[in-house]
C-alpha cells in the first residue's frame, strides 16, 4: 500500500460578543483524485446555550456555504446524529445523500 500526503486546510468561523466566543464552526477544504475541484467539510457547528435562537447558527452556516463556493468546492458536506438539526440543515439547502459510518477512537 502506497501512502501520499495530500494537503488540506481549515478555516474557523466564529461570532464573538463582548470578548466571548459565543458561536463557532469550521470549514475544511480538501482534495481527492476524483475531482479537480476541492470539496468542503463543515464541522462542529456550535452556539452557546445562552445565545441560541438569535440566528447565529444560520449566519455561520451561510458563511461557510459562501466560502466553500468562493474556494471552488464542488460540494459541501456535513454530518449530524440529531434528527432535528438535520431538518434545520435541509432548510438551509442541504440534502440527504447517503449515510455516515464511523469508528470512534
Amino acid at each position: 500500500m502506497k501512502k501520499q500526503r495530500v494537503e488540506s486546510y481549515g478555516i474557523k468561523f466564529s461570532i464573538v460578543e463582548y470578548g466571548k466566543e459565543v458561536a463557532r464552526t469550521y470549514l475544511y477544504v480538501m482534495k481527492n483524485d476524483l475531482h479537480e475541484e476541492p470539496f468542503g467539510l463543515m464541522e462542529d457547528v456550535f452556539v452557546h446555550e445562552d445565545y441560541r435562537q438569535k440566528g447565529y447558527g444560520e449566519q455561520l452556516v451561510r458563511g461557510i456555504i459562501d466560502e466553500a463556493r468562493e474556494r471552488g468546492c464542488y460540494k459541501l458536506i456535513c454530518t449530524s446524529s440529531k434528527t432535528w438539526i438535520q431538518e434545520w440543515y435541509k432548510r438551509l439547502g442541504f440534502a440527504e445523500r447517503g449515510k455516515e459510518l464511523r469508528i470512534d477512537f
